[in-house]
């Protein structure tokens, strides 16, 4: 029989140890996915199993080589683990694992009882609800505590308190079997009521502590997901966004020339089908630079007949080498709009626009210029810099946050009376990678 003293230390022990393990499991994101994955392959979760079951089988080892060194033994509260997290044919074959040490050192009722102990932990396991599994706490008397208090309002059946009876039974049993075939089965025995409940309470704490760390890591990456798919669905409804205004002013140049140029009209009905098309459509966050001109020269197409070719003019300065490099999809229709709407609509003259790309060092310079009436005095930044205020510069300015962070650049320069322009610089550190290398790579660098 092991010394008392000698008992209170290893079970101290035990809990660094579980600690230890699972947090250094937790941290590898491998692990993560194997753990977390609802659809696990037959592969996977021997791949699982390895993970857990590897160091752990070494550390049954190390006790039964080792004298007096009994806390890295933690098999018995493992294979509890991996019932209750993915079922009993998966946690049979980690007893298996975990057993084979003390197999080898004779002690040959470990296999079955860990058998045992696998079965009646799967059930349970698959008996509960998911939540109820990763909700077990490891502070025993505060769910007793919780227990009495909400069954003395509203009695019923808590499937915390059973995990918890579970495993206080199972290691009273194998204290039990410990006792009749002492060299057949490993237990911390001792004839001290006080020691022999600190044991029994260990076993439900060790249970608990790797659910705990590994539930927060649950918690946090279900964080992570709904934050991708809030700004998905943000970047989504801001690519989505069409001015009804022009989509009017469209129809009415279209009404306007059906009767007198309807070859016109039906050019027009095609580049607004386009379009609408576009912004309609699932599209990917990114697109190459030339099918972003592309979508902008059918907007331009439809603007210049609603002004007149004399009034609106387009000039184009893009560099050959920026054509294949990936831009925000729907990026510059909402500047060159800008220009149209508040530039060059309000002059009588008209004007022209210019847009410009060149890359310069690890960057891509876009710039949306026109001559149009400038930007009044008053709405002028402190820094002497003008930020776009309008739907559409607030659009390009959100999602270039959402995407690049600091990486970006966006800044608006206005002379009144002599027109404004917008300049943006994205980094292209990533040019020669294709787009789902990037798109993941610049959601990587966002989040951290």
């Amino acid at each position: 029989m092991i010394e008392s003293r000698l008992i209170l230390i290893t079970l101290l022990v035990k809990l660094g140890v579980a600690a230890a393990v699972s947090s250094a499991l937790a941290r590898a994101r491998t692990f993560q996915n194997l753990l977390f994955n609802q659809n696990r392959k037959p592969s996977q979760t021997l791949a699982l199993l390895a993970f857990i079951c590897v160091p752990l089988a070494l550390g049954v080892w190390v006790r039964v080589v080792v004298p007096n060194f009994f806390a890295a033994d933690i098999a018995f509260e493992t294979t509890i683990i991996l019932g209750i997290l993915l079922g009993p044919l998966s946690a049979l074959a980690g007893a298996a694992m975990l057993s084979l040490p003390s197999m080898l050192h004779h002690e040959y009722l470990s296999l079955p009882f860990l058998m045992a102990v696998a079965i009646t932990a799967g059930l349970y396991g698959k008996f509960v609800e998911e939540e109820e599994v990763w909700s077990f706490s490891p502070f025993v008397d505060l769910s007793i505590y919780r227990w009495i208090r909400r069954n003395l309002r509203k009695p019923r059946f808590d499937r915390q308190v059973l995990l918890l009876m579970l495993i206080v039974g199972m290691e009273i049993v194998r204290q039990w079997l410990h006792a009749l075939y002492p060299h057949r089965l490993f237990a911390l025995t001792t004839d001290s009521w006080p020691v022999r409940l600190a044991t029994w309470a260990c076993a439900a704490v060790v249970v608990g502590i790797p659910l705990k760390i590994w539930n927060a890591i649950r918690t946090e990456r279900s964080l992570e997901e709904q934050k991708r798919l809030l700004l998905e669905a943000r970047l989504d409804a801001l690519q989505r966004q069409i001015n009804p205004h022009f989509l009017f002013n469209t129809l009415n140049s279209i009404a306007s020339l059906v009767r007198f140029r309807p070859e016109q009209a039906r050019e027009l009905i095609v580049k607004l089908a386009n379009i609408l098309r576009t912004m309609l459509k699932d599209h990917d966050s990114y697109v190459l630079l030339r099918d972003e001109l592309s979508f902008t020269d059918d907007y331009l197409g439809i603007e210049v007949v609603r002004f007149g070719a004399d009034k609106l003019k387009v000039v184009k300065e893009i560099d050959s080498a920026t054509l294949d490099l990936f831009v925000p999809s729907m990026l510059l229709q909402p500047l060159v709009e800008n220009s149209i709407k508040h530039g060059l609509e309000p002059r009588i003259s008209g004007g022209t626009i210019t847009v410009r790309s060149r890359i310069d060092g690890g960057r891509m310079i876009i710039e949306v210029e026109d001559d149009g009436v400038g930007i009044a005095p008053g709405r002028t930044h402190s820094s002497g810099v003008l930020r776009g205020t309008g739907i559409g510069m607030k659009n390009v300015r959100e999602r270039l946050d959402v995407l690049f962070g600091g990486a970006a650049m966006f800044d608006v320069t206005s002379r009144p009376g002599r027109g404004t322009k917008v300049t943006l610089a994205i980094p292209i550190s990533l040019e020669n990678a294709d787009e789902s290398q990037f798109t993941a790579a610049v959601r990587s660098s966002t989040r951290s």
